[in-house]
């Protein structure tokens, strides 16, 4: 049977333009808008974990020796510089006594004076005491009258009175004498205790006024990290728990430690927990003060619960859950999460349970009308 040309065109078309279409189809199936999104998937699993907590903090000296004058001077020398160690009682440096040594001298010739009019009071008095104690023993054979006793007695009153005054002056140039002397010593810089020269504050020739740190003195053995958490995810923080720190200057190995206590002073400011954490073992070379360093604190290990990896942690409509997988359809399930831990997993304490099954990762956005296709894992995606 012939058909016109016309019909013979028609048909020729019509067969290739439903290939075209059917193909068309296909790869909008397979690998268009409609093509089913790659996801991998996991199970909820019942697990314990054990939280960590990560925090930065800087070096810093628990105990801080500043050493300078009681009052103020110039300085006269300094034996010691940066980094000399130094042991208890090593005299560091002076400072100028200026004209200390001329007044302790001056004292000391007071005190002399004072003394040789103490000796002539004494002497006075035991004068005194005599002719007093003689003539009442005259006044008891009529041998004298009232009025000399009297005046005797008088005498002895006022010799007693010079002498206790020459006493109390002769106590008070001592003790100016002392307080000389004291400042005299104060004029040495003296380390309190072994430790660590860390900075020279003045030079000789300087002046520093009273209570001006002159040298700075730590004990080496005694170093802290001054650690801030952010206070979302510091509970559970407490005195005692294991720490391991990595220094930045020394990223290829971390220090062993320990959280020796928590500030009861939080930063209001940065939301920020502060601690103090410990070395075990002191690193050497000594890490230099100021020094940045990364604090990870080891937790208590948590009871068991549902535990899921927080990449599958999706935000919809405002709520935050997973990506559930049921018979093959989505369903977006709210939860309540828990604590996790550096691994990224998160403890769930509701709207999963055990063995349900949730999307971890999707090559992208889901939704409840998402066609999925489970793979094992995806391209630039680690496992």
């Amino acid at each position: 049977m012939k058909f016109p040309r016309t019909q013979r065109r028609t048909l020729a078309l019509i067969a290739l333009i439903i290939p075209l279409l059917l193909l068309f189809s296909y790869v909008a199936v397979r690998s268009g808008p409609l093509a089913p999104v790659a996801v991998t998937v996991g199970d909820v699993e019942s697990q314990t974990i054990a939280p960590a907590l990560a925090g930065m903090g800087t070096v810093q000296a628990r105990y801080t020796y500043k050493i300078g004058p009681t009052f103020a001077g110039r300085v006269k020398r300094l034996d010691v510089h940066v980094g000399d160690t130094v042991k208890a009682g090593q005299v560091l440096g002076e400072m100028d006594a200026v004209d200390l040594d001329d007044r302790i001298n001056a004292q000391q010739a007071a005190i002399k004076s004072a003394e040789a009019a103490l000796r002539q009071a004494e002497v006075r008095e035991t004068f005194a005491q005599t002719q007093a104690a003689r003539y009442g023993q005259l006044l008891a054979v009529r041998g004298t009258s009232e009025e000399t006793v009297a005046t005797k007695r008088q005498e002895l009153a006022v010799a007693g009175a010079a002498l206790a005054a020459v006493r109390e002056d002769h106590m008070r140039l001592r003790a100016e004498l002392e307080a000389l002397r004291a400042q005299r010593g104060n004029l040495r810089l003296v380390a309190p205790v072994a430790g660590l020269v860390v900075a020279r504050n003045a030079d000789p020739g300087t002046t520093v006024v009273a209570g001006q740190a002159v040298v700075e003195v730590i004990d080496p053995a005694h170093l802290w990290i001054d650690t801030r958490f952010d206070q979302i995810s510091a509970e559970g923080l407490a005195a005692g728990l294991p720490a391991r720190v990595t220094l930045r200057s020394r990223r290829s190995r971390d220090l062993p430690g320990r959280v020796l206590r928590i500030e009861p002073r939080a930063d209001a400011v940065t939301e920020e927990t502060l601690a103090k954490i410990v070395f075990d073992r002191m690193s050497v070379p000594l890490p230099p003060l100021g020094e940045l360093a990364e604090v990870t604190v080891q937790l208590g290990e948590l009871p068991a619960a549902a535990v899921i990896p927080n990449a599958a942690i999706r935000t919809a409509n405002g709520q935050r859950g997973v990506w559930k997988l049921v018979d093959g359809d989505l369903t977006f399930a709210p939860i309540v999460l828990g604590r996790s831990d550096l691994d990224g997993r998160v403890q769930v304490l509701k709207g999963l349970a055990v063995g349900d099954r949730v999307v971890i990762y999707s090559e992208k956005a889901l939704s409840a009308r998402s066609r999925v296709h489970v793979v094992e894992r995806l391209a630039g995606v680690l496992p």
